[in-house]
């Protein structure tokens, strides 16, 4: 198939994975701020499923706003992994140079925070590679916008006008995240990440190294 544009997650994609410890570090500094307690791990979860209701749920409990929360955690995770990439813990990977050989529109659709993604764009040098970059910020919206939703996959595809496009992710949810857009997928399987193998990818990768030969071979 020809393709008009190739989409990328971000975490485990382009650069390094968080570490989970530290963000759910983050979280226990949010409900500190916020004068009270709760179960940082288990929320972590909730934001990374896009689970709202489970966390306005827990916010109410404990007498929070959820409104004042999400912003909060956005503050706190954001200030987290940008500190990361700063001190050296994060870093893209080095088959990210495959994708300069592309000679189609490229953009990012992620479900990190935009303001995170920004920041290791600029700081690695990689922002003009990228026409197009959708994230998902901790807000009701934000969070249901994470995938398997199709809705930032489909927003960037109308940023690059692009009828037929490829993503590549790393998770079992990416993949259906771009079955759900109506488009062809690719896995990475990188040797070090373990890698979800178990999927109906159109491709699978080793290497980002593998990906200008199946974008070409639609010409």
């Amino acid at each position: 198939m020809q393709y008009d544009a190739v989409l990328f997650d971000f975490d485990g994609v382009v650069v390094e994975t968080p570490s989970r410890d530290r963000l759910s570090d983050a979280v226990g500094r949010t409900y500190d701020a916020l004068g009270a307690s709760g179960p940082s791990h288990e929320t972590l979860l909730a934001l990374v499923a896009g689970d709202f209701d489970s966390l306005a749920e827990r916010c109410r409990s404990l007498g929070i706003d959820a409104d004042a929360f999400c912003a909060q955690a956005a503050r706190e995770l954001v200030r987290t992994q940008r500190e990361a990439i700063e001190r050296g813990l994060r870093s893209v990977y080095d088959d990210v140079t495959a994708v300069r050989s592309l000679d189609r529109p490229l953009g990012i659709v992620s479900d990190n925070h935009p303001g995170v993604v920004s920041t290791v764009l600029d700081r690695f040098g990689l922002r003009s590679l990228f026409e197009t970059v959708h994230g998902c910020p901790l807000t009701p919206d934000g969070l249901a916008r994470r995938k398997p939703d199709p809705r930032n996959v489909h927003a960037a595809m109308d940023s690059l006008d692009a009828d037929a496009a490829l993503y590549v992710g790393d998770r079992a949810v990416d993949v259906r995240a771009a079955r759900n857009a109506g488009i062809d997928s690719a896995l990475l399987l990188r040797e070090d990440e373990g890698g979800e193998r178990d999927t109906e990818a159109t491709y699978r990768l080793d290497s980002l190294a593998e990906l200008p030969p199946i974008v070409a071979s639609g010409e």
